[in-house]
């Protein structure tokens, strides 16, 4: 896992596979109360959509560059793109329906990281509502649509090694139940990453429990829809019996935790995840804040909020930073289809962070005292 000369550090690449490149534009602009006297998620919402609605190919790639850039410099090698902005902002698709994609492809691979691009699914507002205006730009009016574009993709990214493609219904708002199933089974025959949100919100489950008298995971689970290529998004509002669900199937839970506090999402149940064998990885999601490290010590770190106590978990073969380590570079690399990290992130030996830290303890330093600072340089494989 490290590796150790006199002056340098080396760790395998970080990865964050979950990002929405295009929110990096809202940093600054949405951290004050407005009128509304509960401001939360879904006043957040309405910001986002208001800036989603201003984006061009032009725009969209400035902003991802930037956003991308960022990610490098801290350490970062792979990103995962849950990428749902498809069309114009009233809807009409491009004359190259795929535009949107290829910049933001093009902008990540310019700035020396690894992409995967989830192609996102979306229709619909919520359970028997149409797209909301701010949404219109987002929504295709049929899976077979969706599906075209993830085929035009793959086929034009083919053979380029720091390039894949994914499908990701949005949310079980977003998408019908009809479409869980073809997306699904797309996947299952090309063996592509499949990613979605996963009860973020409590609104979520109770308008999925009205539609289908299901709780979100087990409507997936219904649906064949879990499997070792499977992402959970967020994962915070699960039961103990969805956490299992997702752990027989050996899925991942994608921990976005800078962007859920930022957001007050609430805080996921980490220790029933890891018990029911779900695998950990960790995204930047909303780019609030770029600060990887911080994202992966975060599922301990919240897990002691949350439950009071401290040293929430020890694995049997490795120390907790080092487990933390590989759920915040491999196994989110994995998450979205890659075999290995993709290269190295250097730090130096002499930064102030590690003053006083003995050899043995550099790793726990680097996880539990660190930050994006610690970064002195990727190193590409």
């Amino acid at each position: 896992m490290i590796e150790l000369s006199p002056n340098e550090i080396r760790l395998p690449a970080l990865t964050t596979a979950h990002s929405h490149a295009f929110q990096r534009a809202m940093r600054g602009t949405a951290q004050r109360r407005g009128s509304d006297p509960r401001d939360d998620f879904w006043t957040w919402r309405g910001q986002m959509y208001r800036a989603a609605t201003a984006l061009t190919p032009e725009t969209i790639d400035a902003i991802s560059r930037v956003a991308f850039r960022e990610l490098f410099r801290a350490g970062v090698r792979t990103v995962g793109e849950f990428h749902y902005i498809q069309h114009q902002a009233d809807g009409t698709p491009y004359d190259d329906r795929t535009i949107m994609s290829d910049v933001v492809i093009r902008a990540a691979k310019a700035e020396g990281l690894r992409v995967c691009l989830l192609r996102v699914a979306y229709h619909r507002a919520g359970p028997g509502r149409a797209a909301e205006p701010g949404q219109r730009r987002f929504c295709d009016p049929s899976v077979d649509d969706v599906l075209r574009d993830v085929d035009a993709l793959r086929k034009k990214w083919a053979g380029d090694p720091d390039v894949r493609i994914g499908v990701a219904p949005h949310s079980v708002r977003a998408v019908p139940p009809s479409w869980l199933a073809p997306l699904r089974a797309y996947a299952d025959a090309h063996a592509l990453p499949l990613h979605m949100h996963v009860a973020e919100q409590p609104r979520e489950i109770e308008e999925c429990v009205a539609e289908t008298g299901q709780r979100p995971m087990e409507l997936l689970a219904d649906h064949g829809v879990l499997s070792s290529r499977f992402a959970a998004v967020h994962a915070t509002h699960l039961q103990p019996h969805e956490a299992e669900l997702l752990g027989r199937a050996r899925g991942f839970a994608c921990i976005c935790a800078t962007t859920e506090r930022d957001l007050g999402d609430g805080l996921p149940n980490v220790t029933a995840l890891r018990a029911a064998g779900a695998r950990l990885c960790t995204g930047i999601d909303s780019h609030i804040v770029t600060d990887p490290i911080d994202d992966l010590r975060a599922l301990e770190t919240h897990e002691r909020l949350r439950t009071m106590t401290r040293v929430t978990y020890q694995p049997r073969d490795a120390t907790l930073a080092a487990q933390l380590w590989r759920e915040g570079s491999l196994e989110g690399a994995a998450a979205c289809g890659f075999a290995d990290a993709g290269g190295r992130v250097v730090i130096r030996r002499d930064h102030p962070t590690l003053a006083l830290v003995e050899e043995d303890g550099l790793l726990d330093a680097i996880v539990f005292s660190g930050s994006a600072s610690l970064v002195d340089r990727v190193e590409r494989a």
